[in-house]
C-alpha cells in the first residue's frame, strides 16, 4: 500500500504552430454565424454587438487567407471552403464547450460572480447583502455592468437583469434559465423644487418642455415617452450622464426629470427627495412596466450556490415590496 504512487498526467508538447490557431473567440463568432445563420442572430446568442462578430469574422478570413463567409439578402452564408472548414472545426469547439460545462457543472469555487444593473447594485442590492453576508461571507463578487456578461467565457455565474416592456429584448439561448424577480412601473421622476419652479405637468407630452435627463442615448426617453403614445420625441434634448444612477442622482438635486423604475427610486421618493411625477394623472395611466429577472446557466440553475443567492433575493425583494407583482 505504501509503495504504491500516484501518477502525475503530463501531456507531450505537441503544440501547433501560433499561425495555425486563430483567436478562440474570433472561432467561436464564426462558428455562431455558421450555425445561426446571421451575424445579428451570432450577436444575439452571444451578447456581443454585431460589428463586434463582423471583426472577429474578418480576424478568420485574415487568419486562413480564404473567404468563408458571404453576405445574402436572407443572411449569411457559408462559402464552400467556409463550409469545409466549419465542418472540421465545429466538434472540436463542441468538444471544449462539452468538457468545460462538465467540469464547471460539478465544480463549486464556493464564489459566485454576479453581473447586475448599476441602478440595482447601488440603489438596492449593496444596502441589503449586509445579512445575506451573515450566512454567505466571502461568498460572491458584484460586479455592475449594463453590457450582458458572456456566460460561456465564464465572466459571470448570474445575471440580474431589467427588462421594460416596451423594449425589445432578445430571449436568452435555450441554454439559459430565467426567473422573474419583481415587475417594477417605471416612473418620470423629480425634485419637488423643480417641479415647484416649472411648468406644470398634466400628461406625457408636457414633459418635452422640461429637461429630460438621458442616460447613455436618448433612446430610453424616446422608447418611455412612445409607450404613452407621444410619437413626436424624435429631437429630444438634455444631458447625458450615460448610467441610470446618475440620473437619478441629478433629478434628486433639482437638475431634471429622470427615468427609474420604482425598485431603485423607492427609498428617494419615500424620502420626499423625489416625486413620481404621473402619481394619481389620468394621462399616466396604465404605468409603463419593467420586469427584474434572474437568469444563469440552464445546468448550473440548481447548483448549492446559485440556488442559495437566488432564495435569498427572491425573498428579500418580496419583503420590501409586499405591493409589487413577483410572478
Amino acid at each position: 500500500m505504501g509503495d504504491e504512487k500516484t501518477e502525475l498526467y503530463v501531456p507531450s508538447p505537441r503544440l501547433p504552430p501560433r499561425k495555425g490557431l486563430p483567436p478562440f473567440e474570433a472561432l467561436r463568432a464564426f462558428d455562431a454565424v455558421a450555425q445561426l445563420g446571421g451575424v445579428r442572430k451570432a450577436a444575439d446568442y452571444l451578447y456581443r454587438d454585431q460589428t463586434v462578430i463582423s471583426r472577429h469574422l474578418r480576424t478568420v478570413e485574415d487568419w486562413v487567407g480564404a473567404k468563408l463567409i458571404v453576405r445574402t439578402p436572407s443572411g449569411s452564408m457559408l462559402t464552400e471552403q467556409g463550409s469545409q472548414y466549419h465542418k472540421q472545426i465545429a466538434a472540436a469547439i463542441d468538444a471544449i464547450a462539452a468538457a468545460t460545462a462538465d467540469l464547471v457543472k460539478h465544480g463549486d469555487t464556493g464564489s459566485l460572480h454576479i453581473r447586475c444593473m448599476p441602478g440595482f447594485a447601488l440603489h438596492w442590492l449593496s444596502r441589503r447583502l449586509g445579512s445575506f453576508e451573515e450566512s454567505h461571507p466571502g461568498f460572491y463578487t458584484v460586479h455592475p455592468a449594463e453590457r450582458r456578461p458572456d456566460f460561456l467565457s465564464f465572466d459571470a455565474d448570474v445575471e440580474i437583469r431589467f427588462v421594460a416592456a416596451y423594449n425589445r429584448e432578445s430571449e436568452p439561448p435555450e441554454e439559459f434559465r430565467s426567473s422573474l424577480i419583481v415587475h417594477s412601473p417605471v416612473l418620470a421622476v423629480a425634485n419637488p423644487d423643480y417641479l415647484a419652479r416649472s411648468a406644470p405637468i398634466h400628461e406625457p407630452r408636457d414633459l418635452l418642455q422640461h429637461q429630460l435627463l438621458h442616460e447613455e442615448s436618448f433612446d430610453r426617453w424616446r422608447n418611455w415617452l412612445g409607450s404613452y403614445q407621444v410619437q413626436d420625441a424624435a429631437d429630444l434634448t438634455g444631458p447625458r450622464l450615460w448610467q441610470g444612477h446618475l440620473t437619478l442622482h441629478a433629478a434628486c438635486q433639482g437638475r431634471g426629470i429622470a427615468l427609474a423604475n420604482y425598485v431603485i427610486a423607492s427609498e428617494d421618493l419615500a424620502a420626499g427627495r423625489l416625486v413620481d411625477i404621473g402619481a394619481g394623472k389620468a394621462g399616466f395611466q396604465p404605468q409603463a412596466m419593467g420586469t427584474y429577472y434572474f437568469i444563469a446557466k440552464a445546468n448550473r440553475w440548481d447548483s448549492s450556490l446559485i440556488r442559495r443567492f437566488r432564495d435569498w433575493l427572491t425573498d428579500a425583494v418580496r419583503a420590501d415590496f409586499p405591493n409589487l407583482k413577483t410572478s
